[in-house]
């Protein structure tokens, strides 16, 4: 099912980013040793009482720039102009809209500029305007607290007087967010075919390599209308096996094109992974790895899902016969979280090696499901301790007394062991990697999960 989206807008200098920080802190205060998966701090994901959500920042307004003598004149059209940007992007794309004020400051006409704009515009597909809850930031005082009381002039509703600094009021406007959450209903799970996310960032050819699988020799089913914004999933049956294909190449309408919006598309990109068994992650040869490339990878990865990686645009770089060797050298190093995943070259302008594409997701997907016999796991483990020594504490090496595979989707492996805070991040890549040598997942990441058991007797 497909996480809401909380979207903050607001003037410069309200705590926009301060108030992300707080949504979020708990996932990104974790700290994760695999190299390549930090996120940018644009977009992340919170949780509360159960809910699991997007944040999005739109903390893109920059009040050091120069445009009048008070950056936050009210007469200042550019201001004016990033304002409505921010308001366009929240309505596209948010469940529930968090609109940022400030209780030292007071209500300024710039707020009522924001609710305004908020006001007047509509969503595109003419689905009515999010909800909008009204936050009162920096009411850290009893005075602050009591001038949120002016902000009902914007006629929004209750203020929510909170300080993002100190976590007071939090709470109660968490619980009023996640109440505000859509109730979707999730249809995919009776639907056995492969879900496969075509993700990457603009202008990459997305839409040509879609266009290309579903054009060439292939029945389509349905247009069946997808939960992600402006997508739609493409059902449709290759060699006897049934995809949805899910479109992200709405990211960018020629001709309607929002300024700024196009730094959201990882958003979409993180909507579409999220519903997907296997993501597609295609990568414009011409203009290279690029660092949006890599954050896309890191959350098809934090994500647990199957992936491939596909090099478009084979066909306009000049090359020799080492050129795809080397391409692929430099994208497993700046992938090197992914050392599982398969690489095409392809031309989705000429249909070059296109036809490869399905029945590789098709392999990974399998891949995906695969269970492992315990017997045969155990001898993996076994074999593994036995070629390497284990971590050990003050007296007390690790060690892992059997393993079992409990789940599939992607492949979930229980390990009892006598310590598990023995067991390093390098010791459990490792023997991820001797499991791989046996059984190699291809395309699929595998979770090991490690379980305090005494031995007997």
């Amino acid at each position: 099912m497909q996480k809401p989206v909380v979207v903050l807008v607001g003037r410069p200098n309200v705590g926009k980013s301060t108030i992300f920080n707080r949504l979020v802190g708990q996932r990104l205060a974790i700290v994760d040793d695999v190299p390549g998966t930090t996120r940018d701090r644009l977009v992340a994901e919170g949780d509360w009482a159960g809910h699991d959500f997007f944040v999005v920042d739109t903390g893109g307004l920059d009040p050091s720039k120069q445009r009048t003598q008070n950056p936050l004149s009210i007469g200042s059209a550019d201001f004016i102009q990033d304002i409505r940007v921010q308001a366009e992007i929240a309505l596209e794309e948010a469940d529930v809209i968090l609109l940022v004020t400030d209780a030292i400051e007071g209500v300024t006409q710039a707020d009522h500029e924001v609710v305004d704009i908020l006001r007047k515009r509509r969503k595109s597909d003419d689905r009515p305007t999010p909800p909008i809850l009204l936050v009162v930031n920096k009411a850290d005082s009893p005075a602050a607290r009591l001038h949120a009381l002016d902000f009902y002039s914007l006629g929004l509703g209750e203020p929510y007087a909170i300080s993002a600094i100190h976590g007071t009021g939090t709470g109660d406007l968490l619980d009023a967010v996640v109440d505000l959450f859509p109730n979707r209903v999730d249809e995919e799970e009776e639907d056995e075919s492969i879900k496969v996310a075509i993700v990457g960032k603009p202008n990459a050819g997305k839409s040509s390599l879609l266009n290309k699988l579903t054009g060439q020799q292939r029945s389509i089913v349905s247009n069946i209308p997808g939960t992600t914004r402006d997508a739609i999933d493409l059902k449709m049956t290759f060699e006897g096996q049934e995809y949805t294909l899910i479109d992200t190449a709405g990211i960018r309408k020629r001709g309607s094109v929002i300024p700024g919006v196009e730094k959201y598309s990882v958003l979409r990109a993180m909507q579409a992974i999220e519903r997907c068994d296997v993501a597609i992650l295609v990568i414009d040869a011409v203009s290279g790895i690029t660092a949006q490339d890599t954050h896309i990878a890191g959350y098809i990865n934090e994500a647990w899902k199957s992936v491939m990686v596909v090099i478009n645009k084979w066909d306009l770089i000049e090359k020799d016969q080492d050129t795809a060797a080397e391409f692929e050298k430099l994208l497993r190093r700046e992938l090197n979280f992914l050392p599982y995943v398969p690489v095409i070259f392809i031309s989705a302008e000429t249909g070059q090696r296109v036809h490869q594409i399905l029945p590789i997701v098709n392999e990974i997907q399998q891949e995906r499901l695969r269970k492992i016999p315990t017997a045969q796991l155990n001898k993996v483990l076994v074999n593994a301790q036995d070629k390497h020594q284990s971590p050990s504490g003050i007296g007390k090496p690790f060690r892992i007394y059997y393993g079992t595979q409990v789940n599939t989707a992607p492949p979930t492996f229980l390990l009892y062991c006598n310590d598990p805070s023995l067991a390093h991040f390098t010791y459990q890549r490792f023997l991820e990697n001797q499991i791989r040598e046996t059984f190699p997942f291809k395309g699929t990441p595998i979770k090991l999960v490690l379980k305090k058991r005494e031995r007997r007797e």
